[in-house]
């Protein structure tokens, strides 16, 4: 099995999804991922208040 990190463009529609409140799972099939990789990415780049921002985990990701 190979791993290829997330897109921008895959952060960005984890967090419409996410405050559409969506399920992982609708959105792992948006993206053809895996719910698991949905639900790590939310938990390891949540915010203080528990809000997602695809332009933090981007930049997280870069350092």
């Amino acid at each position: 099995m190979s791993y290829s990190e997330l897109s921008v463009e895959e952060r960005a529609t984890i967090q419409i999804g996410h405050a559409q409140g969506l399920s992982l799972r609708a959105i792992a099939h948006m993206l053809n991922r895996s719910p698991s990789t949905i639900s790590r990415e939310l938990r390891r780049n949540r915010d203080a208040g528990g809000g997602y921002s695809a332009r933090s985990a981007q930049q997280r990701m870069r350092v």
